[in-house]
């Protein structure tokens, strides 16, 4: 309970500023009680003498990490876990990692009587591809990890799959349709057992996935659905763990299957179909399982706005940042570090650069990796686009430390091993009269425009 005693904590596990999370975290004080957002600036969990310390101290945690485009998601659940052994945590690490393995949601739901699609996981490329005449003349080929409609294909029956999509696992699954015309599903919202709101996504032109973030219509169907859909959505969360998830459903010939379980469901869409925000239920629901109270009245009252403005509660850093730009020269000197080991370089800042980029051996050298997809680069100086992996790395500028998603190349022709792009420079202001020598070279390159590809 608060040090006052009129209310109780609610952490909210979220390192990232989406408007679902603040969404919450400001509900949770209309409703009277003490938000707290756990968030690297105020996050610790100190172990002394056999006790365990929270920093902050809060009675429960609301578990809201983004894992599906997290690179290492058993990191965060890691995190989540260390709570889940001393507290409450509503969508507990072990349901969202069911949750957001596709592959696993399916197999649970199977397991408990709920219908899915069919469905063929193989970890060999044989096997994948000997089961691809069950699903007909299309199926759905879709990694296993994945969020926002990315990592879902249509493939026709000539069409050869691979097991892994990147460093993804990756799938076949029976493609269902109703209707040819009008591709949509049905996204049903459930906290608690309750049905907080319900709409049908439709896809939008020249597509067949529905999500929102895409740019699907979306229709209010709260007060529509059947009594059986709505009891479909309600044992699919609870099979898979899940305090509050969006179900997301389709209709087929035969009846409905559940697609997909999302523990982290946007609530941009719902509210602009139903005029209803989740936030306030998921606070609610947060707030009485850790022993507090609130107005049934006042939680119907704030659903019918989508309050994401910056909550008070967020933390700071200590060291606020000065307002005045931080400036380095045309040249730095760098510390460029991967997985096994840090080495010193001098970098050319260059602002017309989207990514920044790192010669091979250097990259080879400290460890960068693993690649994480390719981008394609078209040069200011040449016709046509060449593809370059693109790693995660940590460059430390000026004592400021950036882990941003490098390109690697062939530098040795060029003067400097390293190049600054905008994800760095952004946080600089760049004096091109100062440099680390006064020799230079304009034998680099531009890289005027980037378009992201997936590494085979």
């Amino acid at each position: 309970m608060s040090d006052d005693g009129s209310g109780v904590r609610i952490g909210v596990l979220s390192l990232h500023n989406s408007k679902e999370t603040k969404a919450i975290l400001n509900a949770i004080e209309d409703l009277g009680h003490e938000p707290h957002w756990l968030r690297e600036e105020n996050t610790a969990v100190n172990i002394e003498d056999g006790t365990v310390e929270l920093e902050p101290d809060v009675d429960l945690v609301a578990n809201r990490l983004l894992l599906s485009n997290t690179e290492q998601p058993s990191e965060s659940l890691g995190l989540a876990k260390i709570y889940d052994e001393v507290l409450p945590v509503l969508n507990s690490p072990s349901s969202v990692m069911t949750a957001i393995h596709k592959f696993s949601t399916a197999t649970a739901l199977a397991e408990d009587g709920i219908p899915v699609p069919d469905a063929l996981l193989a970890l060999s490329n044989d096997r994948l591809n000997d089961g691809r005449d069950k699903f007909g003349e299309e199926a759905v080929y879709k990694t296993a990890i994945g969020t926002h409609g990315g990592g879902t294909w249509k493939v026709g029956a000539d069409e050869l799959v691979n097991p892994r999509v990147g460093d993804r696992m990756a799938f076949l699954q029976e493609l269902i349709e109703r209707d040819d015309t009008a591709h949509r599903d049905l996204r049903v919202y459930v906290v608690g057992d309750r049905i907080v709101g319900a709409m049908n996504r439709y896809a939008p032109e020249n597509d067949w996935r529905t999500n929102v973030a895409l740019g699907g219509d979306v229709e209010d169907m709260t007060d529509k659905i059947p009594r059986d859909v709505a009891d479909i959505a309600r044992d699919a969360a609870n099979t898979i763990g899940l305090d509050y998830a969006g179900v997301d459903l389709i209709e087929g010939h035969d009846g409905w299957y559940v697609l997909e379980v999302n523990p982290t469901a946007g609530f941009k869409g719902l509210f602009k179909a139903t005029g209803r925000s989740a936030a306030p239920y998921i606070a609610q629901l947060a707030i009485e399982e850790a022993g507090g109270s609130v107005d049934e009245a006042k939680v119907e009252d704030l659903s019918a706005s989508l309050d994401d403005s910056v909550p008070a509660c967020k933390p700071m850093p200590k060291d606020a940042p000065s307002s005045e730009p931080i400036v380095i020269g045309y040249t730095e000197e760098v510390l460029v570090s991967g997985t096994s080991g840090s080495e010193m370089a001098t970098a050319k800042s260059d602002t017309g650069a989207t990514r920044t980029s790192i010669d091979t051996k250097l990259a080879a050298k400290i460890g960068a990796g693993p690649i994480k997809s390719l981008t394609r680069v078209k040069s200011g100086s040449r016709k046509g686009s060449k593809s370059r992996p693109v790693v995660d790395v940590v460059v430390g500028v000026g004592g400021n430390r950036h882990t941003v998603t490098a390109s690697i190349e062939d530098r040795s022709h060029m003067d400097y091993p390293v190049l600054l792009g905008r994800d760095i420079l952004k946080h600089y202001q760049v004096d091109v009269r100062r440099r680390t020598e006064e020799e230079y070279s304009d034998k680099e390159e531009t890289l005027e425009e980037e378009e992201e590809e997936e590494s085979k």
